[in-house]
Formats: structure tokens, C-alpha cells, sequence
């Protein structure tokens, strides 16, 4: 009888074969599988500490793997349409700063979306990265930032040649996903490599009603958050790896100076059994979701009040697909704003929403969704708006500054001495640290970058409006920290325009 491969669990298998040995520990963690901390030991249960291990001949180790770690990566690979799969322990967040560490040396230039994940600044810090930005499309109804499109790709690919990636988010956080596939052969016709930040996307793979995976598309390398959609426990991701014009030696390579030696063996087991289920039962349980999803956005677009961002939406720039277990609700029409909508949700309905932002509300529905959870999220949305006596408040979306002039490379300004000064009077600075607005989720400046008055002016605006502002390390946003003079100037690399 034929028995499906991914049906096995390498790596579970093995840490269940030494907690059930009966093995006495006298090794790292000290809890010894739960004894030294009763208290959590009695909330979390006895299974959870003892399997939280450490590199032992029959576990592997991750730094090197070569047994149980790499026979569930290899079937990972093979579940996600990859050559190569990496386990990840820290995050998503480590995959995107290896992708861009292992394809870009200091000074190298990258194409990558403004509206980038911090990671990827991050990263750009920590390869030294010269950063080529290109405009996403703004939904303007919604206020938000969608993908970038492949004719923004291909200006920025003939301007800057020298490139040497393209980097992609698939999809954005709000759901539009870009025309993968046009890019990818775009870039890789120049024998460029395209990374894809896939925070959100780890569910494609498994359902044809999805928009397509960065493997599907044919890109090189993508960072997949198996937490978010398909199981795993949060911090725990997958890289994905095809391979061509990116090493999966050099990747690894970086990944080790990275990730820690010490990963989680609760983490690796868990990605060890969400790929299983969602190789053997994805499509089955992604019909359900897009069920419930559907169903979800059916009756919210009858209620007066809130606004869907649907298939409608689809073919317009920035929005190649979208990814409908995301529903974006726009709330603007009961007079209120998405984090007054967040407030009410979970304080007066014990409700809790994955994202709030001026305008919007974003629901997640996932494999772990019933109609019992999404019949009393939608009791509880449609009460909300039957209590609303005031409707079609339009709030003001003002267009964005534009991007500003770089001024030094932002590892150049991370490392650089830096001085803090009130926001109001940085006009003229370079900037240390990064200003993210939300919405539309795009950095008004990033490290290296020049504050102009514009800018400055627009955080004056989105504070009236109450929008959410992070990035400074004044949790306020009245002062930032700004370089010292005197360092070099480098030539400003940017692609659109930012309004």
C-alpha cells in the first residue's frame, strides 16, 4: 500500500522518541523538561517544556543539519514547490535580511517597494544595500498602499541596471497581490533575482483560488510566515529557495551568522506538522476557509455602513489578485475610524481584529475559523452599525510627500553619530531613524534620508487625525534623532512618484 510521503513527521517523530526514552537531561534548558518552573509547567502542561530541547545527537542541529532538521526541511521544499526549504526560528523578519544579505554586498543596489516591511530596512542596514525605491499604487477609497507594478519594476530595472535584485511583497498586508509572474520574468530576463517577502502568502501554495505563490511564479528566494495562515507557532517561518541565480550555500551561510544556535525544538515541531497538514489536507481545509471568507464578506457588504475591498478591486494597478481570507472593512461610513471600530470590537464584544488603521479594519480568516467564530463576528459588526447614528463621515486622506532625497545609505546612517532633535525643527536634517505612517503603511522617511518641511507638515496632519506613527524611538513622534554633520553624500536612487 502506498502511504504518502508527506504524511511523515521527521522532526516531531524524533523529539516525541527521546521525551518517551526516558532520557535524564543534564543539559541545557535548565527547566529539565518543566521541573524548575512549575508554575508555567502547570498552566502550559508537561508536554510543551519537555519538548522544549536542545541540539542532541538525535535532533539534529540547525546550524548543520543533517537528519531529522533536514529530512522535514527537504519535505517542506518539496510541499512548497522549492528546491531548498530553511526552518526558521526567528521570524520571518530573519528570512527577509538573509534574502537581501545573501544577494547584495555593501553598496549594491536593490529594487524594493517603498512600502517595505521595517525588516527589509533592516536589512538594507545590515547588507549595506543601496536602496532603489518604487512607488506602490494607493488605493485612494481605502487609503492604503497596494503592490507595485511591473511597468514601475521594469523602469526602475532600465535606469538602474547594475541592480542586483528585485525585491516583492506578495501580497501586501491588506491583501493585493502583484502580477508575480510578468515581474519575475522581467527581472530574471535581465538574469536578476527577484525576493519575495511572502509574510502573508504561506496558504497559496495549497488552493488554486489563491493568488500565486513567489515559487509558483518562478522566483528565486521567498520568506514565508507559516504562522500566519497555514498552523505554526508564531516565530516560526519557512525560506524558500529555487535554484539559479541565488546559492543556497551563500544562504545558508548567512542564515548561521543570523539565527540562533539555540532554536526552539516546540517552534521546529510545529512547522514540522503544519506542513504535513497542508500537504495532505490543504486543499480541504482552504475550501472551507474560502467558505466562511466568502460568506464573511457577503454579509458585511449588506450592511450600510461598511465598505469591502473586493474582487472588483482586481485588475486595477497594484491589484493583480487579492487574497480574500483578508477581509479589509472600511469603516469611514459609521462616522468612526478603524482604531475606534478595533476599541469597540474587543472591549464591548471581546472581539479582536488583526489590524486597525485610520479607515479600515482587517479580519483574518484562517484554517482555525468555524461558523460559530465568524456568525458572532458578524452578530457583533452588524449591532455596531445599527447603534451608528452618524454615517458617511469622510475622513481627509491627504496625497503623500514625496519621497526624499537620500543622502547617505541608511547603514551608513544607522553607524554614523546622531544627534536628537524636535521633528518641528529638522527641516534640513538627515534622518536616522525611519517614520512609518499608518495609513497607508509607506515610510515618509528612511534612514539616510532628508526631513523636508513637507514631511514634517504631514506628521503634523496624520497626529490631528490620530493615525498610528512608529519607527522614532520617541514613542510620540516629537523628536528625532538626526546625523551629525559632516559625511558623504550619495547619489539619490529613486523610482515614481510618491503622490
Amino acid at each position: 500500500m502506498h502511504t504518502n510521503v508527506q504524511e511523515r513527521t521527521p522532526l516531531f517523530d524524533a523529539i516525541k522518541n527521546y521525551i518517551n526514552s526516558g532520557i535524564i537531561p543534564f543539559h541545557v534548558p535548565g527547566h529539565k523538561q518543566g521541573r524548575g518552573l512549575p508554575e508555567l509547567e502547570a498552566y502550559v502542561g508537561h508536554n510543551v517544556l519537555a519538548m522544549d530541547l536542545t541540539c542532541l545527537p538525535d535532533l539534529d542541529n540547525i546550524i548543520n543539519p543533517l537528519g531529522c532538521i533536514k529530512e522535514a526541511q527537504d519535505l517542506a521544499a518539496r510541499a512548497f514547490g522549492a528546491d531548498h526549504t530553511f526552518f526558521l526560528v526567528n521570524g520571518t523578519t530573519s528570512g527577509i535580511q538573509a534574502m537581501i544579505m545573501a544577494v547584495c554586498q555593501p553598496g549594491d543596489k536593490i529594487i524594493i517597494p517603498r512600502n517595505a516591511h521595517k525588516s527589509a530596512i533592516g536589512g538594507l542596514i545590515l547588507s549595506g544595500a543601496d536602496p532603489i525605491y518604487v512607488d506602490p499604487e494607493i488605493n485612494r477609497d481605502f487609503g492604503f498602499s497596494m503592490a507595485v507594478t511591473p511597468e514601475r519594476v521594469e523602469r526602475a530595472l532600465r535606469e538602474h541596471p547594475d541592480a542586483k535584485a528585485v525585491f516583492l511583497i506578495n501580497p501586501t498586508y491588506y491583501g493585493p497581490a502583484p502580477d508575480l509572474r510578468r515581474i519575475v520574468d522581467i527581472a530574471h530576463s535581465r538574469k536578476i533575482p527577484v525576493i519575495v517577502d511572502e509574510a502573508h502568502a504561506a496558504h497559496f501554495p495549497f488552493h488554486s483560488e489563491l493568488p500565486l505563490s513567489a515559487m509558483q511564479a518562478g522566483a528565486d528566494i521567498s520568506a514565508c510566515s507559516t504562522h500566519k495562515m497555514v498552523g505554526s507557532m508564531t516565530q516560526s517561518s519557512f525560506l524558500l529557495l529555487r535554484e539559479g541565480l541565488v546559492s543556497p550555500k551563500r544562504v545558508k551561510a548567512v542564515l548561521n551568522l543570523t539565527q540562533t544556535t539555540s532554536p526552539s525544538y516546540v517552534l521546529l515541531a510545529s512547522l514540522d506538522v503544519a506542513r504535513k497538514q497542508m500537504a495532505t489536507r490543504g486543499r480541504e481545509l482552504l475550501d472551507h476557509t474560502l467558505q466562511l471568507a466568502r460568506h464573511v464578506r457577503e454579509q458585511l457588504a449588506s450592511i450600510q455602513g461598511y465598505t469591502l475591498l473586493d474582487e472588483t478591486t482586481i485588475g486595477q494597478p497594484g491589484c493583480f489578485a487579492l487574497d480574500l481570507t483578508k477581509v479589509t472593512v472600511n469603516v469611514q461610513g459609521l462616522g468612526i475610524s478603524g482604531y475606534e471600530m478595533e476599541t469597540i470590537l474587543r472591549r464591548d464584544y471581546g472581539i479582536q481584529v488583526e489590524l486597525s488603521d485610520l479607515y479600515n479594519i482587517i479580519l483574518l480568516i484562517t484554517i482555525g475559523d468555524n461558523r460559530d467564530t465568524v456568525d458572532r463576528l458578524l452578530c457583533a459588526m452588524r449591532d455596531i452599525a445599527d447603534r451608528r447614528t452618524i454615517k458617511n463621515v469622510v475622513k481627509y486622506c491627504p496625497p503623500l510627500p514625496a519621497i526624499p532625497t537620500m543622502e547617505v545609505l541608511p547603514r551608513e546612517a544607522f553607524y554614523s553619530a546622531t544627534k536628537v532633535v524636535p521633528l518641528a525643527d529638522a527641516e534640513g536634517e538627515v534622518s536616522a531613524e525611519i517614520i512609518m505612517a499608518y495609513p497607508p503603511g509607506i515610510p515618509l522617511v528612511c534612514p539616510g534620508e532628508l526631513l523636508t518641511r513637507e514631511i514634517i507638515e504631514y506628521v503634523g496632519v496624520l497626529k490631528r487625525e490620530h493615525a498610528e506613527l512608529q519607527g522614532t524611538e520617541d514613542p510620540h513622534v516629537e523628536y528625532i534623532k538626526v546625523l551629525r554633520p559632516g559625511l558623504r553624500l550619495v547619489e539619490p536612487a529613486v523610482v515614481g512618484d510618491a503622490g
